[in-house]
């Protein structure tokens, strides 16, 4: 199917990677807890690879379900976060063209949503640090899912809280677990190439488009 075939009544959006540029912050602040902090013998690649999920999920897929008591997986969570956000600050920033992208969807009635799996710490830091949250009708964070990507619960709670089928929702993702999720949840997808390679996605057939960044035209025909 092309863009131009399919107008959507929603858009969703993940955010780190699709909204910002900053999931290498997140892998450089996840490699250096999980090697200098927690002994993981893991690379920045092997490091990369798990970034997907609730960070729970992803302490428990590094070390074993039962390593961890929760309140620890909880402060190794904030821990990582506040390392995140401090060296991704001066670096804050839409990806290119996301905001004209924004406007020109809300003036054309496109409810819109962030269905993340980020905790809402780190989603406020984003929303509120670019002030954006006006474009948002529903936020679905870590905390508001009981499994989180490639599950498709995530988006499928943002379709709900917008009242609108999941079949006329367009996903917005960068990684490969996340455009399983929209797949599971009957959605048709958009790919940001921030952080993955086109092929890693070739076993998907909901994707309509790759997009290096929101001033690609192909945008356009969706409206």
């Amino acid at each position: 199917m092309q863009p131009a075939q399919f107008k959507p009544k929603a858009f969703l959006f993940d955010l780190n990677g699709t909204m910002i540029n900053d999931m290498g912050y997140h892998t450089e602040a996840w490699h250096a807890i999980l090697t200098q902090g927690l002994g993981a013998r893991l690379s920045y690649d092997e490091v990369k690879k798990e970034m997907y999920g609730k960070n729970e999920e992803l302490l428990v897929r590094v070390f074993g379900k039962d390593h961890f008591s929760p309140a620890a997986l909880e402060e190794i969570s904030f821990k990582k976060e506040k390392a995140y956000q401090q060296a991704f600050l001066p670096h804050l920033k839409l990806i290119d063209g996301l905001h004209d992208f924004l406007e020109k969807a809300a003036q054309a009635g496109i409810k819109m949503a962030i269905g993340s799996a980020a905790i809402p710490f780190n989603i406020d830091f984003v929303l509120d640090g670019l002030d954006i949250r006006h474009y948002f009708k529903a936020i679905v964070s870590a905390h508001d899912v009981e499994v989180s990507k490639p599950n498709a619960e995530t988006f499928l709670k943002a379709a709900a809280a917008l009242g609108v089928s999941p079949a006329d929702c367009l996903v917005f993702e960068d990684v490969p677990k996340g455009a399983e999720s929209a797949h599971h949840a009957g959605m048709k997808c958009m790919i940001l190439t921030t952080t993955h390679q086109t092929e890693e996605f070739a076993h998907f057939d909901h994707i309509l488009r790759f997009l290096s960044d929101y001033n690609d035209p192909i945008l356009n025909e969706l409206f």
